[in-house]
């Protein structure tokens, strides 16, 4: 089966005059078996006698009248002055084309118009409502946003359209009434086998031919070992349906502006060399500053704060409990017995499910690179934290490289001020790369996208799935598109701020998804496999299991209503091109990634749906929305390290460490990029905020409503918890998470 585009499954023709449509499965146009013949100009003669009342011996009279009632949408320049008509399809017949005019503006931004459709016979069960937009007098075409259309029949059947959409320039769509898909469940058309209008393909994916120098390719090339993504040269020839809203454009660029203005003004993007004292970098975002970015500022060197974060910071997925250490890392008890203090030891404490480690692996055979013509350095450490009778993780033992040695000596917290706080600074700084890298682009980001793209090219509009997903992938390719256009191109901002330039990024994202699994997607099974289920004010855990569950039960309800078996879930044909190409795309095909190839009961798609909602909504806000607060003060987040990793202890200065750092310039662009990042443009739809009304019938639309009834108690819990607590965790409350990555 060939995958089919947007434009196939709405039926989009981009012809400038577009030609009769096909028949549909055994409806015949213009003659149906036992109909008269309707020809176009018969069509008109009927609309004239039915709009004359009167009758005219060569034609039928005016039998069947359809009430029409067209929403145009309520955004900026919603509205058309183009003339638009339509044709209704039904079981029995279809009626003639009709073009919908009254007096006065037709389509104005968030109108409601309605209009009588005439027929000569009534059309039977409505199954395809066809929408033509084509030119009014000598003006130029236009956009119109439709929001839906429904149609009276003449016996008070109310037949929803769904369309929510832009429209652009001169042609035909088709659109299906909103029930009319439900896989399992008897008496509802099949229309899998429809024939569509148009066969080009808007949404296609790059195609799988590596550049011959992939360090000379920008961020739109194949990238081997990525997931496939939107194949489209650049923002200009993007869809008008994926593309930001006008609001949400402007209010990018007004976070933008001001900021990188103000730091060109003072001179901070152009200055090179180090900091000459730590509380200069107060001074970078005066403007800027939050209550989280402020403790972070007062309180990053705590050793309570460094484990903190592990639970709550913009990274809180790196911990995995232990149960013995591993042989790369030879921390004996000695070293760590004065931390622990007396009546335990370091067995003792791994025993009681007490030790956890951050391996940062994956860091050891990343490329390096140079800022500002100058050899930049990267560690691949590993960090054992111990949780203390009092519930506070702390660090117990800091090593910076995987391959234990006289040259790759064992930080502890009894060491020198400055040798224990460079070291949890290198720490630091494998957070971000692993975070930026990983956690965030490549998890949220790029996985997401390859979500949209398979619903966007496998479902119909009128899917039970599709309308689920769709809010979930609002912006996604967008923001995605402007990502690979200032980090993947060479001479992006990667390569302006990082340890491990461009050709670092492209190896921790193939390296990171090559170890992907199902597992580590889906929430309350990462938890588990990490050991973390017990650890005392993880806020990250306790709020995304209740948002998970809030999905989860929400998915149940609408899987439930539209597949009723486990034959209902294998015989859609549809649904497991989806899965199919997620699989194959997404994860290339990677068996050992446990992600599945197919899907058999209802069960399983309802993990996998919920899977997907929670990772383009609540796990992106969980990993995005607070990179300025905690990486605002840049020591806590430094995005290069300019020296080497110490071999020996005893030779850090805060001299030295200044000189570890950063650069001015670095820092600088770096913490304008967290700044626009954390800051949701307008324009925005929260968690379970579904205005676009794509479900038309009552048990879906119980569903929503209890869905959202869910998610306002856990807010109103989260918001209650936060009163008493010294640093507030909000990233999870569901009024501050966006529906999908569109930042």
């Amino acid at each position: 089966r060939e995958p089919r585009s947007i434009p196939e499954r709405s039926g989009l023709s981009s012809e400038a005059n577009p030609a009769p449509p096909t028949p549909i499965q055994g409806l015949s146009s213009p003659a149906l078996p036992g109909l008269p013949l309707t020809s176009s100009r018969g069509a008109a003669a009927v609309a004239d006698v039915a709009g004359s009342g009167g009758g005219h011996p060569f034609f039928p009279l005016v039998m069947a009248v359809y009430r029409v009632c067209v929403t145009t949408g309520p955004y900026l320049m919603a509205g058309t002055l183009d003339n638009i008509s339509v044709t209704l399809v039904g079981t029995c017949g279809e009626s003639p084309k009709q073009l919908l005019d009254r007096v006065g503006r037709d389509f104005a931004t968030g109108s409601v118009q309605k209009y009588k459709v005439r027929c000569s016979v009534e059309l039977g069960e409505l199954l395809l409502l066809r929408l033509h937009k084509e030119r009014y007098a000598f003006l130029p075409k236009d956009s119109w946003y439709c929001s839906r259309i429904c149609v009276t029949a003449p016996d008070g059947t109310l037949s929803h359209f769904p369309c929510y959409q832009w429209i652009e320039g001169f042609c035909t769509i088709e659109l299906r009434p909103g029930t009319v898909y439900a896989p399992g469940l008897p008496g509802i058309v099949d229309v899998s086998s429809f024939e569509e209008m148009e066969s080009d393909k808007k949404f296609v994916l790059t195609k799988r031919t590596p550049c011959a120098d992939q360090g000379d390719s920008g961020g739109n090339q194949y990238l081997p070992g990525f997931p496939m993504k939107i194949d489209i040269p650049s923002l200009l020839h993007m869809e008008p349906n994926i593309r930001y809203s006008a609001t949400k454009t402007t209010s990018l660029l007004f976070n933008a502006i001001p900021a990188s203005l103000g730091m060109k003004l003072r001179g901070l993007l152009d200055r090179k060399g180090s900091w000459k004292k730590l509380d200069d970098i107060r001074n970078i975002f005066w403007c800027h500053k939050t209550f989280t970015s402020e403790y972070v500022t007062e309180h990053w060197y705590e050793d309570c704060f460094f484990g903190y974060q592990y639970l709550n910071g913009v990274n809180p997925v790196m911990l995995h409990r232990l149960s013995s250490l591993p042989r790369k890392l030879p921390v004996t008890n000695d070293m760590v017995a004065p931390l622990l203090g007396p009546g335990t030891c370091l067995q003792t404490e791994l025993e009681r499910g007490n030790i956890f480690m951050a391996d940062y692996w994956m860091l050891a055979e990343a490329p390096v690179h140079c800022l500002n013509g100058r050899q930049q350095y990267v560690a691949a450490p590993l960090c054992l934290l111990w949780l203390s009778p009092q519930g506070a993780l702390v660090p117990l033992a800091i090593q910076l490289s995987q391959i234990p040695g006289q040259d790759n000596p064992i930080f502890l917290p009894t060491d020198s001020d400055w040798d224990w706080l460079l070291a949890k600074t290198w720490v630091r700084n494998s957070e971000f790369l692993v975070h930026e890298n990983n956690t965030h682009f490549l998890c949220t980001h790029l996985l997401c996208e390859a979500f949209a793209m398979a619903t966007l090219r496998q479902l119909p509009l009128c899917h039970p799935i599709y309308k689920l997903l769709l809010p979930h992938t609002r912006y996604t390719l967008q923001v995605n598109t402007i990502a690979r256009a200032t980090l993947l191109n060479p001479e992006g901002l990667v390569d302006k701020v990082t340890s491990i330039g461009r050709q670092g990024l492209l190896y921790l994202i193939s390296t990171g998804l090559a170890h992907f699994t199902y597992t580590n997607f889906c929430l309350p099974d990462s938890l588990r496999a990490r050991g973390v289920l017990a650890i005392p004010n993880y806020y990250y855990r306790d709020d995304g299991l209740k948002i998970w569950a809030a999905i989860e039960s929400f998915v149940s309800e609408i899987v439930g209503y539209y597949y009723p078996s486990d034959a209902s879930v294998q015989q859609d044909s549809e649904l497991q091109a989806w899965v199919g190409e997620i699989f194959a795309q997404a994860f290339l095909g990677r068996e050992s990634s446990g992600f599945p190839r197919r899907l058999c009961t209802p069960g399983e798609l309802v993990k996998f749906v919920t899977a997907v909602i929670f990772n383009c909504s609540a796990q992106h806000a969980a990993v995005n929305s607070g990179q300025h607060d905690f990486g605002s003060w840049m020591p806590n987040a430094p995005s290069s390290m300019r020296q080497p990793p110490p071999q020996t202890k005893g030779t850090t200065t805060l001299k030295s460490y200044l000189d570890t750092l950063p650069e001015v310039n670095t820092t600088c662009n770096n913490l304008l990029l967290f700044w626009l990042v954390s800051q949701e443009p307008k324009d925005q739809r929260p968690l379970g905020t579904y205005p676009d009304e794509h479900f038309t019938e009552e048990a879906p639309r119980r569903s929503i409503a209890a869905f959202q009834s869910r998610l306002a108690q856990i807010s109103r819990d989260i918001r209650e918890r936060n009163r008493g607590l010294a640093l507030p965790y909000a990233y999870l409350d569901p009024p501050l998470i966006e529906n999908s990555v569109s930042i």
